[in-house]
């Protein structure tokens, strides 16, 4: 009877770990979903041209199955959630074009770090903007599809070509690049995304993806916080 007990408590005890081990995930994309609603998300599709590539290929859906496989993003307190969230959308409606643009408009740069052995360039391939965050250069584009399992240095038009890809390829850079210093203020994450930005060199840029993120923040009722510039 002890001992079948102790068998008894021990199965529960291992069920209660396991169960706590997927509550964060499944909290955390019943959290972003809530937020991200269909009409936040078309809010800001729905400024971009009729003729714009990214209408039928950016979905609400294709960010929230992206959004799952990162159960870090948008995770903290609601109003750390929120902010993230914001800022996320504020630098991917400035560069995009509010989800208009798939591809960089000007694809007559390479990108192409030949300093990088680990992932080094294909012949014939350029490694310009593609996507919500605009993945840029071959060691993104290597460690990205390596981490998701595409061939980026090959393929680096399956970012803007594959949607189950697009939105893991922005929120895979956002994870290992911006996530961080989200603790440090909006202008941090800018600093992250383009640094040529800041230091008063492109003032005019700045300001739009700090009102693009005010406006966000205030759809979701939450104080933007400090630092916002860079």
């Amino acid at each position: 009877m002890a001992l079948n007990m102790r068998k008894d408590l021990l199965t529960f005890a291992l069920l209660g770990i396991f169960a706590l081990a997927i509550i964060p995930q499944n909290v955390m994309s019943q959290n972003v979903a809530s937020i991200v609603t269909p009409g936040f998300f078309d809010g800001i599709k729905n400024q971009a041209a009729a003729s714009c590539a990214g209408k039928s290929f950016y979905t609400r859906d294709g960010f929230l199955k992206a959004a799952s496989s990162f159960p870090k993003f948008g995770s903290g307190s609601a109003v750390e959630s929120k902010r993230e969230i914001a800022a996320f959308f504020a630098h991917v409606t400035h560069e995009t074009g509010h989800l208009c643009y798939t591809e960089e408009i000007d694809k007559s740069n390479a990108y192409c770090d030949q300093s990088n052995k680990q992932y080094p360039c294909v012949a014939g391939k350029k490694y310009y903007g593609r996507g919500p965050m605009q993945l840029t250069w071959n060691y993104n584009y290597g460690a990205c599809g390596k981490a998701l399992g595409f061939d980026g240095l090959k393929a680096p038009e399956t970012v803007s070509n594959n949607p189950a890809v697009s939105f893991k390829a922005a929120l895979w850079f956002w994870m290992n690049n911006v996530h961080s210093v989200m603790n440090q203020g909006f202008g941090a994450t800018i600093r992250k995304i383009n640094g040529l930005e800041c230091g008063g060199k492109q003032p005019a840029k700045v300001n739009a993806r700090i009102g693009y993120y005010r406006d966000y923040c205030k759809k979701f009722g939450v104080d933007p916080g400090q630092s916002l510039s860079c």
